[in-house]
């Protein structure tokens, strides 16, 4: 099972970005999946969560600017970036909770992460 993210860039304060990632491999079911971010000298954290089911939670510093959604026919799940600032600036990373083909534990799969730069 691999994560792939993509979509990350530069972009000036007040721009916007979408992200998307896509989980692939042999996967029976995938539920909820996250975006976190990690800046530099900074702990990663939390940034969106949606759950199968479309129950979305955000960090209070992206509410009404981020939108998180998911297309559960391709097992993909994508961040749209609104009125960006520069303190949004880190590595982005996504996350899924994945039961593979043939097993019945769950596990928790990370993507490689996608560079998002916002200037001011």
């Amino acid at each position: 099972v691999q994560l792939q993210a993509c979509g990350g860039g530069s972009v000036q304060a007040g721009g916007s970005l979408r992200l998307s990632c896509l989980a692939s491999g042999s996967i029976f079911k995938v539920t909820t999946m996250g975006w976190y971010r990690q800046a530099p000298g900074k702990e990663r954290e939390l940034v969106a969560t949606i759950s199968s089911e479309n129950n979305t939670n955000y960090a209070d510093s992206v509410k009404g600017r981020f939108t998180t959604s998911r297309d559960n026919a391709k097992n993909t799940v994508y961040l749209r970036m609104d009125s960006l600032k520069p303190e949004d600036t880190g590595v982005y990373y996504c996350n899924a909770e994945i039961r593979r083909i043939g097993h019945v534990a769950w596990y928790t799969y990370w993507g490689q992460g996608t560079q998002v730069t916002v200037s001011s």
